[in-house]
């Protein structure tokens, strides 16, 4: 029986190695991690309201959408935070 899909091209390429301009420190502790991701967070969040206020209609509402979805993630990681180092 004939295979329907055929085998990939062979390659003798080296495997991918991301480059290291945006790569986060391998051994970074968890909690400076999600500190880090709740301030970027954060400031999405500011950013994608300040953007809204510049808009109208259907725009302003997929950008206002946008900063809630910001904001819940910005709770979850606030959340994992407080499970890392409980005060």
């Amino acid at each position: 029986m004939d295979k329907l899909i055929p085998d990939p091209p062979y390659t003798t390429t080296k495997p991918y190695s991301p480059r290291t301009m945006f790569m986060i420190v391998p051994d970074m502790d968890t909690e400076s991690l999600l500190a880090h991701a709740c301030e970027s967070l954060a400031s999405a969040n500011v950013m994608a309201s300040d953007f809204a206020t510049c808009l109208t209609g259907p725009q302003r509402n997929t950008a206002l959408a946008i900063s809630q979805i910001v904001m819940l993630a910005e709770l979850a990681v606030n959340r994992a935070l407080d499970n890392v180092d409980p005060r």
